[in-house]
C-alpha cells in the first residue's frame, strides 16, 4: 500500500515544502529505524486516510442527534458507528469515543464518580502507575487523595495482599487498576472483589492491553470494571485518542464528564478513524496480529533475558517489557541514548524496588511491520551488543536499517 495519497506529498511540497519536508523527513525515520516505543504503533492507510479527511472541517460539540451546531447529519452516523462497533469488540453496553486521549478519558471518569478530595486506591507511579493516577504534577495528584499500592518485591507481580489492606484501611471511593509499565495481565477479578468489599467504584485503565483485548490476547475488562479507559493507538493500532466504556447505568454521568464537563467540540475526523480501527480490529487478521504480538514480546523478553538484562517479572504476557540493563554496565538513560543513535527507539521507566531507570520497550510495532520470533531473537542480540560494546554505532545503524527494509512499515 501507498502513504502518499494519505500524505499529499506533492500537494503539500507545493503549498508548505518546509512542512513537506518534515512529514516526509518522519516517514523516512520511521521506515528506517525500529520503533520498540511500548505506546505506538503503525496506524493502518486506511486510518491514515479517515484522520486525512473532511470530517476534520466539522465542528460538532455534542452528541449524535443532540448537536450544537448544525449540518452534522453525516458526522452523526460516524460516531454512532464507531460507538457500535465498540460496544461489539470489548462487549459493553456503553462506549464513549470522544475522549481525546487516554489522560482524557481517565479525567472523565474521575468527573463521572468522584469529587475533589476523594481518596482513590492506584498502582504507585514507581511500579508503573500512570501520571494520573495520582502525579502531583498531574490534575489527579492536585485534586484527589491518592494512596499507592506496589509490587512484590521477589517477583514484581501487583502485591494483591497490600491492595486489600490498603483498601480496608482507607476506603477509597474508587480504585484504579492498570499501568504503563506492568507487564502481566491485571487480576480484574481481584480488584472487582476488593472494590465490592469496601463499597469502591473500580475504574481499569487499560490504555496498554486494550488491544490486546480486542484480539483474545489478554483478558477484558469490561465485565469487572464500573469504568473502562483506554487508548485508541498502542496495539489496538487505530488514532491517536481515548475512549470510555461502561456499563448503561454510569452512560449518562460519562457522556456528561466528557461533553461538556471537561471537553468541548468532539474531532470527528478521528472518531472516524476510531471506527475504521475498530472495524479492522474485529478481524481475524487482527486476532492472528494480537497473539503474535504476544508471541514477539515472550521471544524477546527472553532473548534479553539470555543476553544479561534483568526483565521484571521474569517475563511478559503482553506486548511490553520492562528490563534493567545495568548489568551490561549502563543505567537505563545512558543506555536509551545509546540504543537511539544505533536506530533503536525505546523509552526509561522507573524500576520496582530499584534506584536506577530501566528500560521500557514493546512490540506492537514492530509485528505490525510483519516481524516475527526471528527477528525477535535479533533485536535481543542487537540491543546487547550496542550496550556491550561489540557493535558499534554506524554498523548497528546499518543493521537495523537493513532489518527495517525488509519489513517496511507502509510498503510502497
Amino acid at each position: 500500500m501507498s502513504v502518499v495519497p494519505v500524505i499529499e506529498a506533492d500537494v503539500l511540497r507545493r503549498q508548505d515544502p518546509e512542512l513537506a519536508e518534515i512529514l516526509l523527513g518522519e516517514l523516512a525515520r520511521q521506515s528506517t529505524t525500529l520503533q520498540l516505543v511500548a505506546a505506538e504503533n503503525f496506524s493502518s492507510p486506511a486510518v491514515l486516510a479517515a484522520l486525512g479527511s473532511p470530517l476534520a472541517n466539522k465542528y460538532a460539540e455534542g452528541y449524535p442527534g443532540a448537536r450544537h451546531h448544525g449540518g452534522c447529519e453525516i458526522v452523526d452516523v460516524a460516531e454512532r458507528v464507531a460507538v457500535e462497533r465498540a460496544k461489539a469488540l470489548f462487549g459493553a453496553e456503553h462506549a464513549n469515543v470522544q475522549a481525546h486521549s487516554g489522560s482524557s478519558a481517565v479525567l472523565a471518569a474521575y468527573a463521572a464518580l468522584l469529587r475533589p478530595g476523594d481518596t482513590v486506591l492506584a498502582l504507585g507511579l514507581p511500579y508503573g502507575g500512570h501520571l494520573t493516577h495520582g502525579s502531583p504534577a498531574n490534575f489527579s495528584g492536585r485534586w484527589f487523595d491518592f494512596v499507592g499500592y506496589g509490587v512484590d518485591a521477589e517477583t514484581g507481580i501487583v502485591d494483591h495482599a497490600q491492595v486489600r489492606s490498603l483498601a480496608r484501611l482507607h476506603r477509597p471511593k474508587a480504585i484504579v487498576c492498570g499501568s504503563i509499565a506492568y507487564p502481566r495481565h491485571i487480576d480484574y477479578a481481584l480488584f472487582r472483589e476488593v472494590a465490592d468489599e469496601v463499597g469502591a467504584y473500580l475504574i481499569a485503565d487499560a490504555a496498554h492491553p486494550i488491544g490486546l483485548v480486542a484480539g483474545g490476547a489478554a483478558p477484558n475488562p469490561v465485565p469487572y470494571a464500573d469504568i473502562v479507559c483506554a487508548t485508541t493507538h498502542k496495539v489496538l493500532r487505530g488514532p491517536r485518542g481515548g475512549m470510555l466504556l461502561c456499563g448503561s447505568e454510569l452512560a449518562e454521568r460519562v457522556d456528561r464528564a466528557v461533553f461538556p464537563f471537561t471537553q468541548g467540540g468532539a474531532q470527528m475526523h478521528t472518531i472516524a478513524a476510531k471506527a475504521v480501527a475498530f472495524g479492522e480490529a474485529a478481524t481475524p487478521a487482527f486476532t492472528a496480529y494480537a497473539h503474535q504480538v504476544v508471541a514477539n514480546a515472550r521471544v524477546l523478553a527472553a532473548g534479553l533475558a539470555g543476553e544479561g538484562f534483568v526483565v521484571t517479572t521474569g517475563g511478559t504476557d503482553t506486548h511490553l517489557i520492562t528490563v534493567d540493563p545495568l548489568p551490561l554496565g549502563v543505567d537505563g538513560r545512558a543506555a536509551r541514548g545509546q540504543l537511539a543513535a544505533a536506530g533503536l527507539v525505546l523509552d526509561c521507566c522507573p524500576l520496582p524496588h530499584g534506584d536506577s531507570r530501566g528500560l521500557r520497550l514493546g512490540t506492537a510495532a514492530v509485528t505490525t511491520q510483519g516481524m516475527g520470533e526471528g527477528e525477535m531473537a535479533t533485536i535481543a542480540a542487537l540491543l546487547a551488543g550496542v550496550l556491550r560494546g561489540r557493535v558499534d554505532t554506524r554498523r548497528a545503524r546499518d543493521e537495523v536499517r537493513d532489518l527495517v527494509g525488509g519489513f517496511p512499515p507502509y510498503p510502497g
